[in-house]
């Protein structure tokens, strides 16, 4: 599971992703760097406050930093190419103004630097629906299969889709027609994050992150603003003064760590959690994962001799005290191999091999 950061020059992408994987992107392959980034999640840290635990292990997320979009049309070819491999696709916008720093259009406009990645996806999947239309009208000389019929009917929807405006994710695809295209790397069914670097004044401002929001209705991005100067000013502070900092430009947390957050859950995972005195651990699954395969993730063992799942709500266990109490309260509760894990679960596995 990948997220893919791409964007314009000088939108400040080297920054972020240094911020979010303590990196500097220089490593990896194909000129993409490659970064784990923690979850910053509050759950996670009132557990390690609770149980002391001797080792700590958060939930992570995995970034590629492409190169700068903008800079010649077979290097960007490239990059929408290596966007096949990603699961989301972050697009760092510029929103602040600094005239130290040179912008590739020459002047700063979100509006129009979204709607020009925005067309060249749409682009890059017509032409590959193009070329598949081609290919089926080839091969209906030689056979007319039911599957190759379905397979046109569907293109030529998919693709008056895109030519209106739209992307394919809002796209409602039957199951069936899902199948067919398992296997075809089209850009625009990817959910797409769109991040908005934005300057000091902007992000004190709560109705500013919206009106941009406002200009793209309707077409299901997900939206965050952030402002890589501040961020990086306040990796460089101390606890105390950092929280003075926060306090000061009347932010409650720092952005990284609700943009850590959203990035998880838009790769549609949600956390459960193991704990005790040795370890308290985050473990990421697919939101609707069934307790056993859930618990595969932890071990193999696990799956193949399910028993059943001793789990506790998170606001129970925070909100009573202590696992006897939870006990006690009667809100520890027996699941079998049909329960679906939750956010925020609190698991002990038993399993027999």
């Amino acid at each position: 599971m990948k997220l893919g950061l791409i964007g314009l020059p000088q939108a400040g992408k080297h920054t972020l992703f240094q911020l979010l994987t303590g990196n500097n992107g220089s490593n990896g392959h194909k000129n993409n760097g490659l970064g784990l980034a923690k979850v910053r999640d509050e759950r996670f840290d009132r557990l390690v406050e609770m149980y002391l635990p001797r080792k700590e292990t958060p939930a992570f997320v995995e970034f590629a930093l492409f190169p700068d979009l903008g800079q010649q049309s077979q290097g960007d070819a490239q990059i929408l190419q290596a966007l096949e491999e990603v699961d989301v696709i972050c697009h760092l916008v510029r929103a602040f103004e600094d005239e130290r720093v040179f912008h590739i259009e020459g002047s700063v406009s979100p509006e129009r630097d979204i709607r020009r990645l925005n067309e060249e996806l749409q682009l890059r999947d017509l032409l590959l629906i193009e070329k598949r239309l081609e290919r089926l009208e080839k091969e209906r000389r030689i056979k007319n299969e039911t599957r190759a019929a379905l397979e046109r009917d569907l293109m030529d929807r998919m693709k008056g889709h895109i030519e209106a405006g739209h992307f394919l994710r809002s796209y409602p695809f039957t199951e069936e027609e899902a199948k067919l295209i398992l296997s075809y790397p089209l850009l625009t069914r990817k959910p797409l994050l769109v991040i908005l670097n934005a300057g000091e004044d902007q992000m004190v401002l709560p109705e500013w992150e919206q009106r941009q929001a406002d200009r793209f209705a309707g077409q299901n991005f997900h939206w965050f603003a952030v402002s890589a100067k501040i961020e990086q000013e306040l990796s460089l502070l101390e606890a105390a003064d950092r929280q003075v900092f926060l306090d000061h430009l009347k932010i409650r947390q720092p952005a990284l760590d609700r943009l850590t957050l959203l990035c998880y859950r838009t790769l549609g995972l949600i956390s459960f959690f193991t704990v005790g005195p040795d370890e308290v651990r985050a473990w990421a699954v697919r939101e609707g994962t069934a307790a056993p395969q859930a618990g595969r993730v932890i071990h193999s063992d696990i799956e193949r001799g399910f028993i059943r799942a001793e789990v506790m709500k998170f606001d129970d266990l925070t909100g009573i005290g202590s696992e006897q109490k939870v006990k006690d309260a009667g809100r520890l509760f027996q699941k079998g191999k049909d329960y679906l894990v939750e956010d925020g679960d609190i698991i002990n596995f038993l399993f027999h091999i």
